[in-house]
Protein backbone atom coordinates (compact mmCIF):
# COMPACT_ATOMS: atom_id res chain seq x y z
CA UNK A 1 0.00 0.00 0.00
CA UNK A 2 3.05 2.15 0.81
CA UNK A 3 4.50 1.15 -2.61
CA UNK A 4 1.87 2.07 -4.21
CA UNK A 5 1.11 5.39 -2.26
CA UNK A 6 4.38 6.16 -3.19
CA UNK A 7 4.28 5.66 -6.61
CA UNK A 8 1.06 7.37 -6.75
CA UNK A 9 2.74 10.60 -5.19
CA UNK A 10 6.01 10.16 -7.78
CA UNK A 11 3.59 10.36 -10.78
CA UNK A 12 1.79 13.09 -8.90
CA UNK A 13 4.89 15.45 -8.49
CA UNK A 14 6.06 14.82 -12.08
CA UNK A 15 2.97 15.95 -13.38
CA UNK A 16 3.50 19.12 -11.22
CA UNK A 17 6.48 19.55 -12.37
CA UNK A 18 5.45 18.73 -16.63
CA UNK A 19 2.83 21.44 -15.75
CA UNK A 20 5.21 23.92 -14.43
CA UNK A 21 7.80 23.41 -17.48
CA UNK A 22 4.62 24.28 -19.87
CA UNK A 23 5.20 27.13 -21.84
CA UNK A 24 2.62 29.64 -21.65
CA UNK A 25 1.53 29.92 -25.41
CA UNK A 26 0.36 33.27 -27.31
CA UNK A 27 -1.23 32.63 -30.37
CA UNK A 28 -0.44 35.54 -32.34
CA UNK A 29 -2.68 36.09 -35.57
CA UNK A 30 -2.29 38.66 -38.29
CA UNK A 31 -3.49 38.95 -42.12
CA UNK A 32 -0.45 39.57 -44.05
CA UNK A 33 2.68 37.96 -45.29
CA UNK A 34 5.62 37.41 -43.63
CA UNK A 35 7.61 39.36 -45.80
CA UNK A 36 6.09 42.60 -44.80
CA UNK A 37 6.75 45.27 -42.06
CA UNK A 38 3.96 43.76 -39.85
CA UNK A 39 5.04 40.21 -40.31
CA UNK A 40 9.09 41.15 -39.60
CA UNK A 41 8.02 42.58 -36.61
CA UNK A 42 5.93 39.22 -35.56
CA UNK A 43 8.80 37.43 -36.00
CA UNK A 44 11.29 39.74 -33.73
CA UNK A 45 8.75 39.88 -31.04
CA UNK A 46 8.72 36.11 -30.93
CA UNK A 47 12.44 35.67 -31.14
CA UNK A 48 12.49 38.66 -28.50
CA UNK A 49 10.09 37.15 -26.24
CA UNK A 50 10.65 33.36 -26.64
CA UNK A 51 14.34 34.19 -25.48
CA UNK A 52 13.57 37.30 -22.74
CA UNK A 53 11.45 34.90 -21.05
CA UNK A 54 14.01 31.81 -21.31
CA UNK A 55 11.46 29.47 -22.81
CA UNK A 56 8.28 30.25 -20.41
CA UNK A 57 6.66 32.00 -23.47
CA UNK A 58 6.21 30.58 -26.69
CA UNK A 59 4.83 32.79 -29.23
CA UNK A 60 2.76 31.14 -32.11
CA UNK A 61 2.74 33.17 -35.12
CA UNK A 62 -0.32 32.69 -37.64
CA UNK A 63 0.04 35.14 -40.86
CA UNK A 64 -2.01 35.53 -43.93
CA UNK A 65 -5.11 35.02 -42.27
CA UNK A 66 -4.13 31.31 -41.90
CA UNK A 67 -6.17 31.31 -38.46
CA UNK A 68 -8.54 34.44 -38.42
CA UNK A 69 -9.92 36.83 -41.35
CA UNK A 70 -10.44 40.32 -41.11
CA UNK A 71 -13.85 40.12 -39.63
CA UNK A 72 -12.88 37.11 -37.53
CA UNK A 73 -9.74 37.93 -35.83
CA UNK A 74 -11.11 40.95 -32.91
CA UNK A 75 -13.96 38.60 -31.52
CA UNK A 76 -11.66 35.83 -31.85
CA UNK A 77 -9.13 37.76 -29.58
CA UNK A 78 -12.18 39.48 -27.33
CA UNK A 79 -13.16 35.69 -26.68
CA UNK A 80 -9.84 34.45 -25.90
CA UNK A 81 -8.95 32.08 -28.26
CA UNK A 82 -6.34 33.51 -29.92
CA UNK A 83 -4.51 36.04 -27.54
CA UNK A 84 -2.63 38.47 -29.78
CA UNK A 85 -3.45 40.75 -32.92
CA UNK A 86 -2.15 43.34 -34.50
CA UNK A 87 -5.27 44.41 -36.47
CA UNK A 88 -5.25 47.86 -38.63
CA UNK A 89 -5.75 50.76 -37.03
CA UNK A 90 -9.42 50.66 -39.13
CA UNK A 91 -10.75 47.39 -37.29
CA UNK A 92 -11.79 49.44 -33.95
CA UNK A 93 -14.20 51.75 -35.69
CA UNK A 94 -16.79 49.00 -36.49
CA UNK A 95 -15.46 47.76 -33.07
CA UNK A 96 -17.37 50.93 -31.41
CA UNK A 97 -13.69 53.40 -30.82
CA UNK A 98 -14.41 55.60 -33.48
CA UNK A 99 -11.80 57.92 -32.66
CA UNK A 100 -9.38 55.33 -34.00
CA UNK A 101 -10.74 56.49 -37.08
CA UNK A 102 -8.36 59.57 -37.14
CA UNK A 103 -6.03 58.07 -38.17
CA UNK A 104 -7.93 56.73 -41.34
CA UNK A 105 -8.57 60.40 -42.13
CA UNK A 106 -6.75 61.39 -45.54
CA UNK A 107 -4.38 63.96 -45.58
CA UNK A 108 -4.16 63.87 -41.58
CA UNK A 109 -0.45 63.10 -41.61
CA UNK A 110 2.16 65.35 -43.36
CA UNK A 111 4.90 62.81 -42.71
CA UNK A 112 6.01 60.02 -40.15
CA UNK A 113 7.48 62.95 -38.11
CA UNK A 114 3.59 64.39 -37.14
CA UNK A 115 2.19 60.33 -37.27
CA UNK A 116 4.98 59.05 -34.26
CA UNK A 117 4.38 62.19 -32.24
CA UNK A 118 0.60 61.33 -31.96
CA UNK A 119 1.46 57.60 -31.79
CA UNK A 120 4.33 57.50 -28.96
CA UNK A 121 2.97 60.60 -27.14
CA UNK A 122 -0.03 60.99 -25.10
CA UNK A 123 -2.63 60.92 -27.98
CA UNK A 124 -1.58 57.54 -28.82
CA UNK A 125 -1.89 56.63 -25.35
CA UNK A 126 -4.80 57.85 -24.36
CA UNK A 127 -6.68 55.90 -28.13
CA UNK A 128 -5.00 52.87 -26.95
CA UNK A 129 -6.84 53.47 -23.32
CA UNK A 130 -9.93 53.18 -25.11
CA UNK A 131 -9.49 49.73 -25.98
CA UNK A 132 -9.79 48.24 -22.45
CA UNK A 133 -13.26 48.66 -21.50
CA UNK A 134 -13.94 46.12 -24.43
CA UNK A 135 -11.43 43.66 -23.08
CA UNK A 136 -8.58 44.58 -24.73
CA UNK A 137 -4.86 45.85 -23.91
CA UNK A 138 -2.92 48.03 -26.08
CA UNK A 139 0.39 47.38 -26.42
CA UNK A 140 1.61 49.90 -29.19
CA UNK A 141 1.58 50.95 -32.72
CA UNK A 142 3.28 49.32 -35.66
CA UNK A 143 3.80 51.45 -38.57
CA UNK A 144 3.13 50.17 -42.36
CA UNK A 145 2.96 52.67 -44.60
CA UNK A 146 1.50 55.57 -46.76
CA UNK A 147 -0.74 54.25 -48.90
CA UNK A 148 -0.83 54.29 -53.22
CA UNK A 149 -3.65 54.32 -55.52
CA UNK A 150 -3.75 50.65 -57.36
CA UNK A 151 -6.44 50.78 -60.59
CA UNK A 152 -6.68 49.41 -64.30
CA UNK A 153 -7.21 53.17 -65.21
CA UNK A 154 -4.72 56.01 -64.83
CA UNK A 155 -5.13 57.82 -62.40
CA UNK A 156 -3.71 61.58 -62.44
CA UNK A 157 -6.76 63.63 -61.15
CA UNK A 158 -9.05 62.50 -58.36
CA UNK A 159 -12.03 62.75 -61.14
CA UNK A 160 -10.29 59.42 -63.32
CA UNK A 161 -11.92 57.24 -60.08
CA UNK A 162 -15.09 58.29 -60.53
CA UNK A 163 -17.75 55.56 -61.07
CA UNK A 164 -14.87 52.95 -60.02
CA UNK A 165 -15.21 50.48 -57.60
CA UNK A 166 -12.56 50.15 -54.66
CA UNK A 167 -11.97 48.05 -52.32
CA UNK A 168 -11.96 49.23 -48.62
CA UNK A 169 -11.45 48.57 -45.00
CA UNK A 170 -14.64 48.46 -42.97
CA UNK A 171 -14.30 52.10 -42.10
CA UNK A 172 -17.19 55.28 -42.50
CA UNK A 173 -13.93 57.57 -42.89
CA UNK A 174 -12.69 55.29 -45.70
CA UNK A 175 -16.00 54.93 -47.25
CA UNK A 176 -16.19 59.22 -47.55
CA UNK A 177 -12.94 59.09 -49.02
CA UNK A 178 -13.57 57.43 -52.04
CA UNK A 179 -17.21 58.89 -52.21
CA UNK A 180 -15.43 62.23 -51.92
CA UNK A 181 -13.35 60.96 -55.23
CA UNK A 182 -16.80 59.96 -56.77
CA UNK A 183 -15.60 56.10 -56.51
CA UNK A 184 -18.10 53.37 -55.20
CA UNK A 185 -16.55 51.91 -52.27
CA UNK A 186 -16.73 48.25 -51.56
CA UNK A 187 -15.78 46.80 -47.89
CA UNK A 188 -13.96 43.53 -48.27
CA UNK A 189 -11.61 41.05 -46.18
CA UNK A 190 -8.08 41.56 -47.33
CA UNK A 191 -7.64 37.90 -47.97
CA UNK A 192 -10.17 38.52 -50.88
CA UNK A 193 -8.83 41.00 -52.23
CA UNK A 194 -6.43 39.77 -55.01
CA UNK A 195 -9.29 37.40 -56.34
CA UNK A 196 -11.72 40.46 -56.59
CA UNK A 197 -9.40 42.37 -58.51
CA UNK A 198 -8.30 39.42 -60.41
CA UNK A 199 -12.08 38.80 -61.96
CA UNK A 200 -13.06 42.38 -61.47
CA UNK A 201 -15.37 42.55 -58.86
CA UNK A 202 -13.15 45.22 -57.94
CA UNK A 203 -11.52 47.93 -59.62
CA UNK A 204 -9.06 49.14 -57.56
CA UNK A 205 -7.88 49.69 -54.52
CA UNK A 206 -5.38 51.47 -51.62
CA UNK A 207 -2.60 50.05 -49.88
CA UNK A 208 1.29 50.73 -48.76
CA UNK A 209 3.05 49.15 -51.40
CA UNK A 210 4.46 46.23 -49.56
CA UNK A 211 0.87 44.90 -48.97
CA UNK A 212 0.19 45.48 -52.59
CA UNK A 213 3.88 43.28 -53.59
CA UNK A 214 3.34 40.93 -51.08
CA UNK A 215 0.07 39.66 -52.49
CA UNK A 216 0.63 40.26 -55.47
CA UNK A 217 -1.83 42.79 -56.55
CA UNK A 218 0.46 44.73 -58.89
CA UNK A 219 0.07 41.29 -61.03
CA UNK A 220 -3.79 42.44 -61.51
CA UNK A 221 -3.20 46.12 -61.36
CA UNK A 222 -2.28 48.40 -64.99
CA UNK A 223 -1.15 51.39 -62.69
CA UNK A 224 -0.43 52.93 -59.31
CA UNK A 225 -0.19 56.52 -58.44
CA UNK A 226 1.68 56.93 -55.26
CA UNK A 227 -0.61 59.22 -53.89
CA UNK A 228 0.06 59.17 -50.41
CA UNK A 229 -3.25 60.26 -49.19
CA UNK A 230 -3.61 58.08 -45.99
CA UNK A 231 -1.64 56.33 -43.69
CA UNK A 232 -1.99 52.46 -42.87
CA UNK A 233 -0.60 51.37 -39.60
CA UNK A 234 -1.13 48.81 -36.62
CA UNK A 235 -2.24 48.20 -32.70
CA UNK A 236 -0.77 45.32 -31.30
CA UNK A 237 -3.09 44.33 -28.69
CA UNK A 238 -3.80 41.43 -26.00
CA UNK A 239 -6.80 40.16 -24.35
CA UNK A 240 -7.03 41.72 -21.45
CA UNK A 241 -7.91 39.16 -19.08
CA UNK A 242 -5.46 37.01 -20.49
CA UNK A 243 -2.77 39.71 -20.18
CA UNK A 244 -3.57 40.82 -16.45
CA UNK A 245 -3.39 37.48 -15.49
CA UNK A 246 0.03 36.69 -16.17
CA UNK A 247 2.89 36.73 -13.65
CA UNK A 248 4.64 40.05 -13.23
CA UNK A 249 7.91 39.08 -14.38
CA UNK A 250 6.39 37.90 -17.58
CA UNK A 251 4.34 40.75 -18.38
CA UNK A 252 7.77 42.77 -17.82
CA UNK A 253 9.99 40.86 -20.29
CA UNK A 254 7.08 40.84 -23.18
CA UNK A 255 6.56 44.56 -22.48
CA UNK A 256 10.66 45.06 -23.39
CA UNK A 257 10.20 42.81 -26.46
CA UNK A 258 7.35 44.82 -27.61
CA UNK A 259 9.21 47.65 -27.13
CA UNK A 260 12.38 46.36 -29.38
CA UNK A 261 9.72 44.69 -32.05
CA UNK A 262 8.45 48.37 -32.36
CA UNK A 263 10.91 50.17 -32.67
CA UNK A 264 12.76 47.34 -35.57
CA UNK A 265 8.97 47.96 -37.08
CA UNK A 266 8.84 51.46 -37.72
CA UNK A 267 12.69 51.37 -38.83
CA UNK A 268 11.72 49.40 -41.62
CA UNK A 269 8.39 50.09 -42.31
CA UNK A 270 9.80 53.05 -45.12
CA UNK A 271 12.62 50.60 -46.40
CA UNK A 272 9.88 48.39 -47.27
CA UNK A 273 7.65 50.44 -49.11
CA UNK A 274 10.36 51.86 -50.72
CA UNK A 275 11.68 48.19 -52.18
CA UNK A 276 8.14 47.13 -52.62
CA UNK A 277 7.70 49.95 -54.98
CA UNK A 278 10.71 49.35 -56.56
CA UNK A 279 9.66 46.09 -57.36
CA UNK A 280 6.95 47.05 -58.76
CA UNK A 281 8.00 49.20 -61.09
CA UNK A 282 10.74 46.52 -62.31
CA UNK A 283 8.10 43.82 -62.37
CA UNK A 284 7.10 45.34 -65.76
CA UNK A 285 3.75 44.76 -65.08
CA UNK A 286 2.14 47.74 -63.72
CA UNK A 287 3.24 51.63 -64.34
CA UNK A 288 4.11 53.21 -61.73
CA UNK A 289 2.99 57.42 -61.53
CA UNK A 290 4.25 59.96 -59.30
CA UNK A 291 1.74 62.99 -58.81
CA UNK A 292 3.46 66.74 -59.91
CA UNK A 293 3.21 69.47 -57.06
CA UNK A 294 -0.14 70.71 -59.12
CA UNK A 295 -2.02 67.16 -59.36
CA UNK A 296 -1.18 66.36 -55.74
CA UNK A 297 -2.65 69.40 -54.73
CA UNK A 298 -5.76 68.38 -56.56
CA UNK A 299 -6.03 65.60 -54.59
CA UNK A 300 -5.40 66.91 -51.77
CA UNK A 301 -8.53 69.78 -52.14
CA UNK A 302 -10.86 66.85 -52.89
CA UNK A 303 -10.04 64.80 -50.11
CA UNK A 304 -9.28 67.42 -47.50
CA UNK A 305 -13.25 68.15 -46.82
CA UNK A 306 -13.76 64.49 -45.40
CA UNK A 307 -11.65 65.92 -42.34
CA UNK A 308 -14.47 68.62 -41.84
CA UNK A 309 -17.18 66.45 -42.34
CA UNK A 310 -15.98 63.58 -39.81
CA UNK A 311 -15.51 65.72 -36.84
CA UNK A 312 -18.99 64.59 -35.52
CA UNK A 313 -17.75 61.06 -35.79
CA UNK A 314 -14.26 61.34 -34.67
CA UNK A 315 -14.37 64.45 -32.43
CA UNK A 316 -13.46 67.48 -33.34
CA UNK A 317 -10.63 68.06 -30.50
CA UNK A 318 -9.03 65.04 -31.37
CA UNK A 319 -8.48 66.14 -35.06
CA UNK A 320 -7.25 69.43 -33.92
CA UNK A 321 -4.63 67.69 -31.32
CA UNK A 322 -3.36 66.22 -34.58
CA UNK A 323 -3.27 69.31 -36.16
CA UNK A 324 -1.29 71.15 -33.00
CA UNK A 325 1.44 67.92 -33.55
CA UNK A 326 1.97 69.02 -36.97
CA UNK A 327 2.19 73.08 -35.67
CA UNK A 328 4.65 72.25 -33.23
CA UNK A 329 6.79 70.77 -35.95
CA UNK A 330 6.67 73.96 -37.88
CA UNK A 331 4.23 72.24 -40.34
CA UNK A 332 0.36 73.48 -41.37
Amino acid sequence: MLTTMGAALAVAGFSHYAHAQNPIVIKFSHVVANDTPKGKAAERFKELAEKGTKGRVKVELYPNSTLYKDKEELEALQLGAVQMLAPSLAKFGPLGVKEFEVFDLPYIFQNRDVLHRVTEGPVGAGLLAKLEPKGITGLGFWDNGFKVMSSNVPMRLPSDLKGKKLRIQSSKVLDAQMRALGANPQVMAFSEVYQALQTGVVDGTENPPSNLYTQKMHEVQKHVTVTNHGYLGYAVIVNKKFWDGLPADIRTELNKAMKSATQYANAIAQIENDNALDAVKKSGKTTVYQLTDKERADWVKALMPVQKDMEGRIGKDLIQSVHKEAAALGLK
